[in-house]
């Protein structure tokens, strides 16, 4: 039984091993970065999200809610959140801003008159809709702190607090205004319109500034943890409302939005600049079409030493079938215009035979010339040589005037 001996360039598993552990060792190291950073983010929720233990969650007001008998439960779709307002409830809307105006009807309707409260943190386009004499102020608050200066008891007990972000004018009747800054509320309390109703027994809606207060890490400073539990804790449920994209209510009805329409106008812009910076950059290194250019080559090989070495990786390979059809195939070439024979007929025998033949005047070698430019392979080096030298011979003959 035969077997093919290995060329040098077969692969093997070594030399595999050596081109592609580069690469192979560059995805391990990438997916343990992956389940690393997956591992460590597991329990990151997200900004103002009582299960986050990172520094912008707010696990850490949840948990004491909890040791004072305050359950604690987050919910991301409206109907979760209007499903569990009540009496005894606390709403806590984290974003208010990303909910639609569909939403913020359902919301408003669903805690008015409820007896419970709703807070809301760091509204802006959104507090008229849910807050009736409520409106955002454009100008920034520049306080990190304010004092509560009202009358309102959970401010009071807290005392100096993180509320200054957003600002607010207040038109409403009986509304607690606290914590100015630069004249304007950043924390307002709105009343429910009948107050001492037996349907509507002493419900409110708090309006923050800033949720600066409520975050891990910034819940030990100031005032900040008495005015979260006073706010949080006046009632014995706490939903958590964080809206999210998931939510079937916010693209229901006529405000159904498309993948263009959820883009930021920035990302098209975006786009269209990396096109234009990918067509300038293609016009600047494409091929310019014009005159051919001499290069001055750093070293000249001659004609010689070329041939030279292609006959030497030829007799390296044993390729004397391929030298023979090289030196066969000059040879028609060079004979065709000598004999007037056309350069597309060169390499038919029964074409240039016959015109070579009458250039001749051995008959001996007329008769010779199938086997000499269209014959098989020499056996070995020497025929090679031989047949080389018969050419020239040939050559030399035809070329005589």
């Amino acid at each position: 039984m035969s077997t093919t001996a290995s060329t040098s360039t077969s692969p093997t598993a070594r030399h595999l091993w050596a081109r592609g552990r580069g690469v192979l060792l560059g995805l391990v190291a990438l997916v343990v970065a992956g389940i690393a950073l997956a591992a460590t983010r597991a329990d990151d929720h997200g900004p103002l999200d009582p299960r986050s233990p990172g520094p912008n969650g707010a696990r850490a007001v949840a948990e004491i809610l909890r040791g004072h008998g305050v359950d604690t439960r987050v919910v991301t779709t409206l109907a979760e959140a209007t499903t569990a307002t009540g009496p005894d409830t606390t709403l806590v809307v984290a974003v208010p801003d990303l909910l639609t105006e569909a939403q913020l009807t359902a919301v408003r309707e669903a805690t008015t008159g409820t007896g419970g409260r709703l807070l809301l943190i760091a509204p802006d386009v959104s507090t008229p809709a849910l807050v009736p004499g409520v409106t955002a102020d454009l100008t920034p608050a520049f306080d990190d702190t304010a004092a509560p200066s009202c009358a309102l008891p959970a401010a009071e007990d807290a005392g100096t607090a993180e509320t200054t972000g957003i600002r607010y004018r207040v038109d409403a009747p009986d509304a607690d205004s606290c914590y100015p800054s630069d004249g304007l509320p950043t924390l307002v309390r709105v009343p429910a319109e009948t107050p001492g109703d037996p349907g509507n027994p002493g419900g409110d809606t708090v309006v923050v500034g800033s949720p600066a207060f409520l975050i891990n890490d910034r819940l030990d400073e100031h005032g900040n943890a008495s005015l979260a539990m006073n706010l949080l804790g006046s009632r014995p449920d706490l939903v958590w409302y964080i809206p999210s994209l998931a939510d079937a209510s916010a693209t229901t009805g006529d405000e159904q939005q498309g993948l263009f329409d959820l883009m930021p106008s920035g990302w098209l812009w975006g786009t269209f600049q990396l096109f234009l910076a990918a067509v300038v950059a293609a016009l600047w290194r494409g091929r310019r079409f014009g005159p051919l250019v001499a290069e001055r080559l750093p070293v000249v090989v001659r004609a010689s030493e070329t041939t030279e070495g292609r006959a030497r990786l030829y007799h390296a390979a044993k390729a004397r079938d391929r030298a023979a059809e090289a030196l066969r195939t000059a040879t028609r070439l060079r004979l065709a215009p000598l004999t007037g024979v056309p350069a597309a007929r060169a390499h038919a025998a029964e074409a240039l035979l016959p015109a070579v033949a009458a250039r001749i005047n051995d008959p001996a070698q007329a008769a010779g010339l199938q086997d000499l430019l269209f014959g098989p392979p020499p056996g070995d080096d020497a025929a090679l040589v031989s047949l080389a030298d018969r050419l020239d011979a040939l050559e030399r003959e035809v070329s005589r005037p």
